[in-house]
Parts: C-alpha cells; sequence; structure tokens
C-alpha cells in the first residue's frame, strides 16, 4: 500500500521480473528503491518559484499509503463454455488530497484523486494513472512510471526504439543530444529524459546475444522515456541499493510525461499508463 509500489512481478516460470534493491526500505520511512514506483506531481528535483517547489524529488505519490479500492478479473470461455483460467486481474489503488500528510497538503494544496491501476495479463503487466482535478483551481503536474527492469547481465542488452530523438543527458549537465544509436548499449552511469516519443511505439530492452525483445514497452499518453543505471560508484554510494554489483542486473526505462508540465484543469481528468510484454 506503501507508495502503491509493485515490488514483484513473475512470469508462469517464476522467474523475476523487476528488480528490487536488497537493501530497498519496505517499512514506509522512506520510497522502495525498485520494482515500479509512482512519480507524481514533479519529477526529480523541484523547479524554484513552481507550484511543486516545496515537495521532495518525485513528489508524494511513492512515499504515500494508497487505500485499495478492489479486485477485479476477466475471464474467457473455453470449450463447452466451461471458465477457462482467468485472463487478467486487475487491482485498483486510491490517493486523494485528504490522504497526505499535512505537510504534502501544506505544501501543495490541490483538490486532487489518483486512481491506480495494476492490471496482470497472460501476455503482460499494464500499469496506468487516472489524475482527477477535484478543486476549482488549475494544476500542473509531471507523471512517471519509473520501472526497474531485473535482467541477467546490463553489458548484454540493448535499448532500442530510441534513435533520432532528443533527449537531456543528466549526467552531462542537462545538456541536449540527438540519440544516433539503432540500438543503446549500457556502458556507463547513464541518466538520459527522451522526450517526444510516439507512445504506440515501443521501446524495447533486446538482447544483444539474439537481438530478441526481452521486454517490449508501449505506452498511452506517455511520450517521455528516462533511462536510467546508477553504474559502480553511484550504486555504492547509495544507503539502500544492494548488491553494490546489481546495476549489472538492473534497466530503469521509465515511461512518464516529463518533458514539460501536463495543465489539468478543475473537474478534468488525465490518464496514462504503460504495457511491458516480457519474453515468454
Amino acid at each position: 500500500m506503501y507508495g502503491a509500489t509493485v515490488t514483484s512481478w513473475k512470469l508462469a516460470d517464476g522467474k523475476e521480473q523487476l528488480f528490487l534493491s536488497e537493501k530497498a526500505i519496505l517499512d514506509g520511512s522512506k520510497p522502495i528503491r525498485g520494482g515500479i514506483p509512482v512519480v507524481f506531481p514533479v519529477f526529480g528535483p523541484p523547479p524554484q518559484n513552481h507550484a511543486t517547489s516545496a515537495l521532495p524529488q518525485h513528489g508524494f505519490a511513492r512515499s504515500s499509503n494508497w487505500e485499495f479500492l478492489g479486485k477485479s478479473s476477466s475471464e474467457s470461455l473455453g470449450k463447452g463454455d466451461r471458465k477457462q483460467s482467468n485472463e487478467s486481474v486487475t487491482l485498483d489503488f486510491g490517493l486523494s488530497n485528504t490522504m497526505l500528510s499535512d505537510e504534502s497538503r501544506k505544501a501543495w494544496p490541490y483538490e486532487f484523486g489518483l486512481v491506480y491501476s495494476v492490471m496482470l495479463t497472460k501476455d503482460g503487466l499494464e500499469t496506468s494513472l487516472r489524475v482527477q482535478n477535484n478543486g476549482s483551481q488549475n494544476f500542473e503536474f509531471k507523471v512517471l512510471l519509473h520501472t526497474y527492469f531485473q535482467i541477467d547481465d546490463i553489458s548484454k542488452i540493448r535499448v532500442k526504439g530510441l534513435e533520432s530523438k532528443t533527449y537531456v543527458d543528466k549526467v552531462l549537465n542537462a545538456s541536449i543530444h540527438t540519440e544516433t544509436s539503432p540500438s543503446l548499449a549500457i556502458t556507463q552511469e547513464t541518466d538520459r529524459v527522451y522526450q517526444a516519443l510516439d507512445a504506440g511505439v515501443p521501446v524495447v530492452i533486446s538482447s544483444a546475444d539474439d537481438d530478441q525483445p526481452i521486454f517490449s514497452i508501449t505506452r498511452k499518453a506517455l511520450d517521455d522515456v528516462v533511462v536510467w543505471n546508477p553504474w559502480a560508484d553511484k550504486a555504492k554510494g547509495m544507503a539502500d541499493f544492494a548488491p553494490d554489483e546489481g546495476f549489472k542486473n538492473m534497466i530503469c526505462v521509465e515511461a512518464g510525461s516529463v518533458a514539460s508540465w501536463q495543465t489539468l484543469e478543475a473537474g478534468e481528468t488525465w490518464e496514462g499508463g504503460q504495457f511491458i510484454k516480457p519474453r515468454l
């Protein structure tokens, strides 16, 4: 319930798909290092002189206690109309301004409602967020699904679907570049915000050995993608990251809307999400 964070997703054979730090704090005292934290309403350190400037980095959604709204499933009819195994199961979680800490409400005094849906299907995992402006004032927000993927070896994966896209390189003083590689290898600390992608075109984490997808990520209304790996030195410097060599077994490919602010008018609703298809 803390952060409505998905911390584990296994395939039928038991293979874990998400990276969770061995030192992840799971007692609700700080955001969880791993899984799929929800970033809202600000991405990264808040800018000065903005409505979010008093909030912590990445906002409050990942460090608030959500409520469980319920579970639903869809079933398919097989031969003889006998019900076969469930086609999908969905869990819904909610967060509103009335549930925030006094500190967060004071820092961001807007009336809002979030509904976060996590749907498991035979083909993959879908996570989507609905943002409602329940007040009389417009507000601005950014949103990101900070997915930590579990991989066997960082040297043997490539990220595809980013070629020719503009990105902000946070490792190089937030300088702006254009991606020239059709198949991005991660060989050092990486923290890039790729902007204005076609949400319907998958970003793919593929195997360098056979060029086949390990994960394929399609998005709805999330036109930016963050690619992040702390690499050796930064991993060692993070108190909640373990093991030290764990950076070799994870890659964050994060679907978001973070390059610019979304303005949500009073009474309006915004919805975005991702669908992750694993290698089955």
